[in-house]
């Protein structure tokens, strides 16, 4: 269908537009035939089937008077049909190339469908395993969150955003929505200016960097002002400082309740609030509509703004190919795509999974045993997709018990949910190995899914409790979104295999690490507490003048370890691999200086391997105190047994700076250390110091 040749003028296509018709443009409603027919919606969100979406865009387009037409928006986190593991496992293969290869396909499928933009990536650091979104996030690093954001926003966008298999990004929730207090869903946030700088935004400035389409304010406050009405960091930092120039859309109803923050007084002071920091688009509260007319009037937001406004929907629109095409694109997926998007996410869920322990060499079962699989998440392939699954089925998605038995069809499997049910206390005492699939299901994470006690749930700490009493080695599934601290589990159990929410292919995956036939490489993307009272716990903590000691008076418990159970990085393999020959050069540098690093790994063990390498800084002596560890780059590196080779880093003298009060990059001169090793435990890292030295003009006062 051709659209009018008005539409080809944005210009001119503006002026001709009523007052209703711009703010229709900045509305975004769930499905709703009428109101697009009146031209009072300019974009639908959690519309998912193409034939209705196929109708409604037909209503814009050929039923309204402009034909301007819709913007289709789903929450595509980790997959559209095809669905991959959830972020924070996908986090855990630390492999940014794979993080953009889903994304990629995740696009595909939904420009097929009719959809142009994603709510996604979310982008919050998250350090507390508390908050049900942690399930979302790329974990508690911000520079592994940036390396993250710029993956995917590569991934969904493309080369270019009219591409056929193009989908608009967007990086949300802006910002430090990670760091609710005590972990519970919407709540206050009031974190220090230098942490707001140093952990929360940078994944921002890095999807702002990669070409970002959109951006969505987080529902809560800053220090007292929600995100959806913070000027100083929507107009100021975001699009003044880092220069972005695209859409801004509201979190679901968030200007709508401004007023039950307690900062607008109504409707028509929310939604000036709102368009007056920069917001664009009105998800789903109708505060535009309603407020903007009688803000006008009343001269509380400049026509001036909602016309920027509308202008910056209608260059998104644009940029989408939108006006030539505003239907679904047909040639989005090409032959082959769909199973190819599954081969994509078993490899995702094989190198999501991590080897949280495995005492004994309890796995992989390399030759066939009789093995006894219960809990309740053995056979609930709807459990493995996870919160946010787009378009998932259930009836497409592969237990874990099914993965099983359709690669091991000559191993002797027997399933029973519990041992309550018949012949399951005789098939345990038959059997050589005890496999429980345990953890949580989909609902209890994801968004309104905190848990002030985020351990096993539903009595399975008892089943394992009794799974014990047999004796037999016991291999443990771990499903969740988050770290579960269940202390008895780790003491019970022989081995457990971290593997989160992992996807469409998830029994498949699990078979191939459960036998060998994939060796697990995942690394976790943030730090596993021993008790819930350590939270917040994370690598990069500050040091202090009592650091943890023998000594009553340091930092410390009376009750329990201020380490955790796992560190930031952890992750076993079914080989071991040694580091040495750290070689740093130059070791003394200056402000232009790049900065090499090397150190050789070797596989010792039995099987090959992948092994993923961190280099992590450390400022010495700064004006501020410095983290114990920052994390600046990973390498990976395949080896067979015997085998040794070199991974390889470089730095910029840049990559030693930390923010200033305002956010600036700040470089002082003195010692840094350099390490690298296999993970946050600082024990088992290599360590050499260098030098930097800086002009006279540039050394800090």
């Amino acid at each position: 269908m051709q659209l009018s040749s008005l539409t080809k003028d944005k210009r001119n296509l503006l002026a001709s537009m009523s007052l209703e018709e711009k703010l229709g443009q900045l509305t975004m409603i769930r499905p709703d035939a009428a109101e697009v027919r009146k031209a009072r919606a300019g974009s639908i969100l959690d519309l998912q089937e193409p034939g209705s979406i196929h109708k409604l865009q037909e209503v814009a387009v050929s039923g309204t008077r402009l034909g301007i037409p819709l913007l289709f928006a789903l929450d595509v986190l980790h997959g559209y049909g095809t669905t991959f593991p959830v972020p924070l496992a996908e986090a855990a293969a630390m492999d940014p190339a794979l993080w953009e290869a889903t994304a990629r396909a995740a696009a595909r499928e939904t420009a097929a469908a009719g959809i142009a933009l994603t709510f996604a990536p979310m982008l919050d650091v998250a350090r507390d395993p508390r908050w049900g979104r942690i399930v979302e996030s790329p974990g508690e690093d911000p520079w592994l969150a940036s390396r993250f954001a710029e993956a995917k926003v590569r991934g969904f966008q493309g080369v270019a955003l009219a591409g056929s298999s193009a989908i608009a990004a967007c990086a949300k929730h802006f910002v430090a929505y990670g760091a609710v207090t005590a972990g519970r869903e919407y709540a206050p946030v009031d974190v220090s200016n230098r942490t707001l700088h140093e952990v929360h935004l940078p994944p921002f400035a890095a999807a702002v960097e990669a070409g970002v389409a959109t951006v969505m304010p987080a529902f809560t406050d800053l220090a007292g002002v929600p995100m959806t009405i913070h000027k100083g960091l929507l107009r100021d930092w975001l699009r003044v400082r880092h220069g972005f120039d695209g859409v801004i859309v509201s979190d679901f109803n968030a200007i709508a309740e401004l007023i039950s923050h307690g900062v607008a007084a109504d409707i028509v002071e929310a939604a000036a609030l709102a368009l007056n920091a920069g917001v664009d688009i009105d998800m789903a509260s109708g505060a535009y509509l309603a407020g903007l007319p009688e803000a006008l009037s009343r001269g509380l937001v400049p026509e001036a703004d909602i016309d920027a406004a509308v202008m910056r929907v209608l260059d998104l629109k644009a940029r989408l190919g939108l006006f030539e095409q505003p239907f679904a694109r047909e040639d989005a997926m090409r032959p082959g795509d769909r199973q190819s998007h599954r081969d994509l996410a078993r490899e995702a869920a094989r190198k999501s999974v991590v080897l949280l322990q495995n005492r004994g060499g309890v796995l992989p079962l390399a030759k066939p045993v009789r093995l006894l699989v219960a809990g309740p998440l053995a056979d609930a392939a709807g459990e493995m997709l996870g919160p946010w699954h787009a378009a998932g089925q259930a009836g497409e998605a592969v237990s874990y018990l099914q993965g099983l038995r359709r690669a091991l069809p000559d191993w002797d499997i027997a399933h029973f949910e519990d041992f309550a049910a018949a012949g399951a206390r005789e098939a345990a005492g038959n059997a050589d190995v005890l496999l429980l699939c345990l953890g949580e299901t989909a609902a209890m994470s994801g968004e309104a899914g905190s848990r002030a006690k985020p351990d096993l749930p539903d009595g399975q700490a008892a089943l394992l409790k009794e799974a014990s009493s047999f004796g037999k080695p016991i291999a443990v599934v771990l499903t969740s979104g988050r770290p579960v601290m269940e202390p008895f589990l780790f003491e019970a159990a022989d081995a457990v295999l971290a593997a989160w929410f992992p996807g469409s292919e998830a029994g498949n995956a699990l078979a191939d690490i459960l036998t060998g036939k994939a060796n697990p490489c995942g690394k976790l993307p943030v730090t596993w507490p021993a008790e819930i009272g350590q939270i917040p716990i994370f690598h990069a903590q500050r040091p202090t003048g009592r650091p943890a000691s023998e000594l009553r008076e340091s930092s410390k418990y009376l009750d329990a370890s201020v380490a955790p159970l796992f560190p930031f990085g952890h992750g076993l393999s079914y080989t071991q691999f040694a580091y040495g020959g750290l070689r740093v050069s130059p070791e003394a540098v200056g402000p232009e200086a790049r900065i090499s690093v090397e150190a050789e790994v070797e596989n010792l063990g039995p099987a090959a391997g992948e092994e993923t390498a961190f280099l992590f800084i450390r400022d010495v002596t700064a004006s501020v105190t410095r983290p114990l560890l920052e994390l600046r780059g990973l390498a990976k590196i395949k080896l067979d047994p015997g085998q040794k080779g070199t991974v390889r880093f470089e730095l910029g003298a840049g990559d030693l700076a930390f923010p200033d009060e305002d956010g600036s990059p700040r470089l002082e001169a003195g010692a840094f250390e350099i390490l690298v090793g296999p993970g946050a435990d600082k024990s088992g890292l290599l360590c050499h110091t260098i030098s930097l030295a800086l002009p006279k003009s540039s050394a800090p006062s």
